[in-house]
């Protein structure tokens, strides 16, 4: 960065003689890298306001080029992959010498799109067909009346979600279907991605690039790619990743509900010793896991095949024991398993049933595979069956220990999936991992997914609303215990909620202990089985209503964690009427008040 001058004058009137003054003051001392950094990052908010000038490689700033294209490239994700993708689609365009602006959907301007020449949007669904937190606003403007006409923008769109849910990909399709009705024309079909999407996402950015060369040109001095808003967020660039997990060693597995409850939820402890690895209240933790060797003896012996015979998975070669164990998804039923297995078995049963695509859903919703392949047998070479599979996918569990107080650990709260059914136990696949088959100091491969949608505020003054039932209390654990080791003044407040006090009442000699020293100013319970009418979290807010739009008027961060098929739901209606009655608004008004909660990062949600 060049010297600058002492006049204010110099700035051409950008700038009054107080701001420069606050400038100069702020910048004053610090080093040639240091102000190089600056310069990025003031070029990088310029360019999230609508500016021209961004950062370019790490510490260059490039001359505005507006006479090229640039590819806006949008990402609305709720647990880490749909930013990863868009992140990999920039860095296939700076390679090939093309203009991009990366760009979470969170903090993008609805309006600007109409703006856009060539625009690529990477967005995941969860839920029922919901889309994630950050992509809600421009989910609705494009589906709204005022969205504009994109007769000159190129676009394309790839979703990623988990094709065991009914409404697979439901948002990037939402989203291909509108911006081709409001005009514009696709650049590349729309890939719908699965759980294991890493594959079908490369081959699909390599044709969203292609399709980019007649348009770009590569002629550019250095082409520009500008991160803005959460895009450049984050915690520090890990070691340990997804693909190359980190070996972590089990500390303890110890059930925390009672001997009588219908719930068998353990307080899971992992050493992360050696690592290097960190991490932030609100993020979650990748667990690798292995199946059940009872449930790999089942498909084994149910189809009559030999455990050591040797198939292929992706490039290895292993037995067909080693590849059901740790290489395939064995537990959550989906529709191209079914498809597969029945083409592989010519099964008629399976075959009438998958013209009834409501039938089969349910079918599939009670049932995990194993019950599938129980109730049509049929004749299958180890090779077909493998193929049938999807690829094993960790587990992510949000992270209930704060780093400052845990140190090399990191803590999780896991409900032990473990149900009889159709005359067999059935577990879950990573649940009954950690609760049962791994073993004290056994080894389990973890990385950590950091989550910057669910972060307590910077502000240790700023009062806070948890709203976690079950296993949903997790993170704000972890919150608390961040909060008490910043010594924040800030006010909180725990809804929680379980079947019963006596026996599912979670860490509550550490909520107690929190009220007692004055940290937790507010705890409110709703054990839905402990009377005759079922109460559960969202009749709490309720009761205490006109005290939550006071605290909201305050300034309070709103969390949400848990369920997000009804729990989150109940939870945001629940809201929408504390704010119509205590804030004397309408339900659209409500409605647009928790809108400006979201956009402004104090109604957050971990759910799932």
């Amino acid at each position: 960065m060049s010297q600058q001058s002492n006049n204010p004058s110099a700035t051409g009137a950008v700038l009054n003689e107080q701001q420069f003054n606050a400038i100069t003051q702020a910048i004053s001392g610090l080093n040639r890298d240091q102000l190089t950094w600056i310069s990025g990052y003031a070029a990088g908010m310029a360019a999230a306001q609508g500016g021209v000038v961004a950062p370019t490689t790490a510490g260059a700033v490039a001359p505005a080029q507006t006479d090229a294209p640039t590819l806006t490239i949008l990402f609305g994700s709720q647990t880490g992959n749909a930013k990863g993708v868009a992140q990999q689609c920039q860095a296939k365009a700076e390679e090939a010498g093309f203009n991009s602006k990366l760009v979470s959907m969170a903090d993008y301007k609805p309006r600007s799109l109409k703006a856009e020449t060539h625009v690529a949007l990477f967005v995941s669904t969860h839920g029922e067909g919901d889309a994630p937190d950050d992509a809600i606003e421009l989910h609705e403007f494009v589906s709204g009346k005022k969205a504009p006409k994109l007769s000159n923008t190129k676009y394309a769109v790839l979703g990623l979600g988990d094709s065991s849910y009914e409404f697979f990909c439901q948002t990037g399709k939402d989203f291909d279907e509108r911006l081709g009705k409001l005009g514009g024309t696709e650049l590349v079909a729309r890939a719908d991605c699965d759980v294991d999407y890493e594959a079908q996402a490369e081959a699909w950015l390599n044709d969203l690039i292609a399709s980019l060369k007649d348009d770009f040109t590569a002629s550019a001095p250095v082409a520009q790619a500008v991160q803005t808003g959460s895009a450049v967020q984050g915690a520090p660039e890990q070691a340990y990743t997804k693909k190359a997990p980190f070996t972590a060693t089990l500390l303890d597995a110890q059930k925390i509900t009672g001997r009588d409850s219908v719930k068998d939820i353990r307080h899971i402890e992992i050493s992360l010793e050696d690592s290097g690895i960190t991490y932030k209240a609100g993020d979650a933790l990748g667990v690798w896991f292995k199946n059940a060797p009872s449930l790999v003896d089942a498909f084994i012996d149910t189809l009559s095949l030999d455990g050591d015979a040797e198939v292929k998975v992706a490039d290895a070669t292993l037995t067909l024991r080693e590849a059901l164990t740790s290489k395939l998804e064995l537990t959550l039923s989906y529709p191209n398993f079914i498809k597969a297995y029945q083409a592989a078995t010519g099964s008629e049963s399976l075959a009438a049933m998958m013209e009834d695509k409501a039938k089969l859903r349910t079918y599939m919703a009670e049932r995990q595979l194993i019950d599938i392949v129980r109730d049509h047998p049929g004749s299958l070479t180890a090779q077909q069956l493998v193929e049938a599979f999807r690829p094993l996918t960790p587990r992510l569990y949000s992270i209930a220990s704060s780093q400052t107080e845990v140190e090399d650990e990191v803590h999780l709260t896991v409900a032990h999936v473990d149900y009889e059914a159709f005359g067999h136990r059935h577990q879950g696949g990573a649940s009954g991992f950690l609760c049962e088959y791994l073993e004290e100091n056994g080894e389990v491969d973890v990385f950590v997914e950091n989550n910057d949608h669910f972060r307590l505020p910077e502000d240790g003054n700023t009062p806070v609303i948890m709203v976690g039932p079950g296993t949903g209390i997790a993170p704000f654990r972890a919150f608390m215990q961040e909060r008490d080791a910043q010594e924040a003044e800030g006010k909180n407040w725990l809804f929680f909620g379980n079947p019963h006090f006596t026996q599912d009442f979670l860490y509550q000699v550490e909520w107690q202990g929190y009220v007692k020293d004055g940290l937790l100013d507010k705890i409110t319970l709703a054990f839905s089985r402990d009377q005759e009418e079922k109460v559960y979290v969202q009749h709490r807010l309720l009761e205490h209503g006109k005290e939550v739009y006071e605290w909201l008027q305050q300034g309070a961060h709103f969390y949400v964690c848990g369920d997000a098929t009804y729990m989150a739901k109940d939870v945001e209606n629940a809201l929408i009427s504390i704010v119509q009655q205590y804030g004397e608004k309408s339900e659209a008004d409500a409605k647009a008040y928790l809108v400006e909660l979201r956009k402004a990062k104090r109604y957050q949600k971990d759910v799932y």
